[in-house]
């Protein structure tokens, strides 16, 4: 099985989610460049990542990625526990960080792809940036009850919103007040195999 990643892309949750399993696997680092090349647009003609290679067969998008390799051992209980209101649980959060704040990053980092007046990309930033830090409150609630999003167990959703949270701390987002939310970052980065993902991206 081959993740084909870009460092501190979304592609991040998979491989988190990849040492949780403590499956086998490789990886094939991409650069923004080598994504819209022909080689690896044969791989996902969209250019994006993440990509998850097993022999011929090729999966594309996060949340899909996520739960196949969740699904590859459930005594690890990544998907929530063995029961559809647990696992539903688990891809209700999936969903919000896909749909909702990966969607408000999307802006944030690429407001330049749908409006051409800097002005108006300056807008739909703040703008992005404002409903970002709303949707961190509403997480940091939910986090109130555990160290995780559904509970005392970490999930793929856990990984996803570590990514995000990232992304939020690099473009400064004001969360300070977000307590629950600290808490969840600090337990992320204290665990074994969110150390090992960013230790090997940081260094290809």
């Amino acid at each position: 099985m081959k993740l084909f990643y870009l460092p501190g892309a979304c592609s991040l949750a998979p491989h988190i989610a990849l040492h949780w399993q403590g499956m086998p696997f490789e990886t094939h680092r991409l650069t923004r460049e080598t994504l819209k090349q022909p080689d690896y647009l044969a791989i996902n003609p969209l250019g994006a990542v993440p990509a998850l290679q097993e022999g011929d067969w090729v999966l594309t998008q996060n949340v899909a990625i996520l739960e196949f390799i969740a699904e590859q051992d459930p005594t690890h209980n990544l998907l929530g526990q063995n029961t559809s209101h647990a696992r539903a649980d688990v891809r209700r959060w999936l969903g919000l960080i896909n749909s909702d704040i990966h969607k408000a990053f999307s802006l944030v980092f690429g407001a330049q792809n749908y409006l051409d007046d800097a002005q108006a990309q300056a807008a739909l930033r703040a703008g992005a940036s404002k409903r970002l830090v709303k949707l961190f409150e509403y997480v940091d609630s939910q986090l109130e009850a555990g160290p995780y999003l559904t509970g005392d167990r970490k999930t793929v959703a856990d990984a996803y919103l570590y990514v995000v949270l990232r992304w939020a701390r690099a473009k400064d987002l004001p969360l300070a007040h977000l307590t629950h939310l600290a808490r969840f970052e600090q337990v992320m980065e204290k665990d074994p195999g969110v150390q090992a993902a960013l230790e090997a991206e940081s260094h290809g």
